[in-house]
């Protein structure tokens, strides 16, 4: 791995916890703990790397259909997952990106809370996708511009790529270099869509407890192959 051409942001889809709770005869919220485990893993590894942003697809509108009580154990991890001291001690900021207000109003307190006390950290940033989907953004953007175009403050023919790209929850950040996919599946899953036009995919079978450092490494050399081989990054290209 050349740590000078390290991805400056790596987006990941973190599949795999059911099945492989599954697998040791436990019941999914066992398996949520164990990915909950490996996000402070990756976040340390990636801060360590210089990576800028890391942003983990967490839970997607499609998860509120799943069974009430998953949902509230969900809820509860996530809360009790948000310890300040991995932001403070990797010098972490933290950002959220999705339809926040549909979360319950204590988990968008525990939010707020960590993104107020971690404002100050210059490393890298860690975003969650909550309660997120990439059609329900494209279309709050197209909706935006749609007022603006009707308010006057914004002519049909201004509204391009950039315009429409300045509307998304993501406009903080560039697009991902790298996605990762884990847990077997190749598909993105309604994640980063627009976002991740020009971004290198690697997939692989590793359920997401199990993706540790030394895989993440073995995704970021193949990264670098294929950069190299093919040329520009998504960030130059854009």
């Amino acid at each position: 791995m050349d740590l000078d051409r390290i991805p400056q942001h790596i987006a990941i889809i973190m599949d795999g916890n059911g099945r492989w709770a599954k697998r040791r005869g436990k019941a999914r919220s066992y398996g949520h703990q164990a990915g909950a485990e490996t996000v402070h893993i990756i976040a340390e590894a990636t801060a360590r790397l210089g990576v800028k942003y890391l942003t983990l697809y967490t839970f997607s509108m499609e998860n509120w259909n799943r069974p009430s009580e998953e949902v509230t154990a969900l809820m509860s991890l996530l809360i009790n997952s948000l310890k300040e001291d991995i932001f403070l001690k990797n010098n972490i900021s933290f950002r959220v990106i999705g339809d926040i207000g549909k979360l319950p109003s204590e988990v968008q307190e525990c939010l707020n809370s960590c993104i107020r006390s971690t404002a100050h950290n210059d490393g890298m940033c860690l975003v969650l996708a909550l309660s997120y989907s990439s059609r329900w953004e494209i279309t709050e953007a197209a909706k935006r511009l749609i007022r603006e175009v009707q308010s006057g403050n914004l002519s049909p023919d201004e509204v391009d790529c950039n315009s429409l790209g300045a509307c998304l929850t993501t406009n903080f950040m560039p697009d991902p270099d790298l996605l990762i996919r884990t847990g077997g599946e190749i598909r993105l899953s309604n994640y980063l869509l627009w976002q991740c036009a020009y971004s290198e995919l690697y997939f692989c079978d590793t359920y997401w407890p199990d993706f540790k450092e030394e895989a993440l490494h073995k995704a970021i050399e193949e990264y670098q192959v294929r950069e190299r081989r093919f040329g520009k990054t998504s960030e130059q290209i854009n």
